[in-house]
């Protein structure tokens, strides 16, 4: 499909590109031209806008075009447990209420909750999303069935699956070369043995693949960590060898200046979760402190039991406004770094090079912010406007591949939105009679 997206503010995000007033042409899955409206460009082949035979063109009246938000981490398929474990620390919530639900759950069930997040993706204008969960194949099956773009990464533990599940996953999904992809990783230090991560890291060093987990989320998990192996988390599992190919932590809270020089040397990311951190009460992560040793860093939701939202305005925000609290500096986390953070350092963090800016040749996963909303408006910064007062009710629309997934308050991934609800309070409604 050839769509053009003209008469649009446009926000590459390539690094030192100013914001722009043109057009973005997409032909199948690619960007085929961004830039000024010239009557005389020749984006495809040779040809000018005239002579290609537009399949939509779509006047964007002066809003902003630019990349998707990449959701670093989330679990997409917990939306059965929104509002359902609220208000309780991380221990008690995970083995008292979510380890529990989540062992009456079925690959069917994962498939269907996974596509209610995937609407909410779309409205937050998220076109990636780095996802793990119990079951990647249902989740990769439910992104790739809806048009979501996403990144599976192995949430590896000693109950529900292995390293040789680990290795079938990565090999299946990473052989079809479409949406959905697939990173090692495992699910925290806590919930491996130290055999199964040993077994993990030898798979890494042969594939030369980087390795992902949540690191390092709560002081308890720190301290455990540290009574059970003499080592911090970070520490710990890179004397293992995980790390040898880079990857990176989610969240990343509480962290020693040694571990912080592990993930330089490692070039390893930070995925950081402000929300989830807030509501378990697990604390703030030094983000600014991360910026200034040029460790790079990415943002996600976590998961809809533990954030509820799946919300990058929300996040980016928090990102910021915590990073000023917490070093008692206003000046500390400036807004632009804080929106490369939901972008391009997302699509790093997650191997989506191809991703990660407006650019001739890119994958087309665009976004269109409605500028012409009171709390975008007067129009001083837009970069500004998006972290510290944007919202998801300035996404028009979403578009990832190439193909529109949501305008207007409609979607378009091949099922009502009505039905996929209905789904979802089936399987709550009958997990809650267990």
């Amino acid at each position: 499909m050839n769509i053009r997206l003209h008469n649009a503010r446009i926000l590459t995000m390539e690094k030192d590109s100013p914001l722009f007033t043109g057009e973005v042409w997409v032909c199948g899955e690619k960007i085929a031209y961004v830039g000024a409206k010239k009557e005389n460009v020749s984006g495809v082949q040779g040809k000018t806008a005239s002579d290609i035979k537009w399949d939509k063109e779509i006047d964007c009246h002066g809003n902003l075009l630019m990349p998707g938000f990449k959701n670093a981490h989330t679990h997409s398929a917990m939306t059965f447990l929104r509002s359902y474990a609220d208000d309780l620390p991380l221990q008690e919530w995970l083995n008292e209420k979510v380890f529990p639900a989540e062992a009456h759950l079925t690959e069917e069930d994962i498939y269907e909750l996974t596509k209610l997040a995937v609407l909410e993706y779309l409205t937050s204008g998220v076109t990636g999303i780095f996802d793990m969960y119990i079951n990647p194949d249902a989740v990769g099956r439910a992104c790739e069935e809806m048009g979501m773009r996403c990144v599976l990464v192995s949430g590896l533990n000693n109950f529900t699956s292995s390293v040789k599940q680990t290795q079938e996953e990565y090999k299946k999904w990473n052989s079809k070369n479409g949406l959905v992809s697939y990173r090692l990783g495992f699910h925290a230090e806590y919930t491996c043995s130290h055999e199964i991560l040993r077994e993990l890291a030898e798979v890494a060093n042969r594939l030369k693949a980087p390795v992902y987990a949540h690191m390092n989320e709560t002081v308890k998990e720190v301290a455990d960590c540290k009574e059970r192996y003499g080592a911090e988390p970070i520490k710990f599992l890179d004397s293992l060898g995980l790390f040898e190919y880079g990857g990176g932590g989610f969240h990343c809270v509480h962290v020693t200046e040694e571990e912080i020089e592990i993930l330089k040397k490692r070039k390893m990311y930070v995925v950081t979760n402000p929300a989830s951190n807030l509501k378990l009460a697990s604390g703030i992560a030094p983000i600014s402190r991360f910026a200034r040793e040029d460790i790079p860093v990415a943002i996600g939701t976590d998961g809809p039991a533990s954030n509820n939202c799946l919300d990058m305005f929300r996040e980016m925000y928090l990102v910021s406004a915590l990073a000023k609290l917490r070093e008692s500096d206003a000046s500390c986390m400036d807004a632009a770094e804080v929106l490369r953070m939901a972008t391009v350092n997302g699509a790093k963090a997650m191997g989506l090079t191809d991703a990660d800016v407006l650019k001739e040749g890119k994958l087309a996963d665009i976004i269109l912010i409605d500028l012409n909303q009171p709390n975008m408006q007067p129009i001083h910064n837009i970069p500004k406007n998006l972290v510290y007062s944007g919202s998801k009710q300035n996404v028009i629309m979403t578009m990832i591949n190439g193909q529109i997934l949501y305008q207007e308050g409609a979607f378009f991934v091949g099922q009502s939105a009505v039905d996929i609800y209905e789904g979802a309070n089936r399987i709550v409604k009958r997990m809650l009679l267990q």
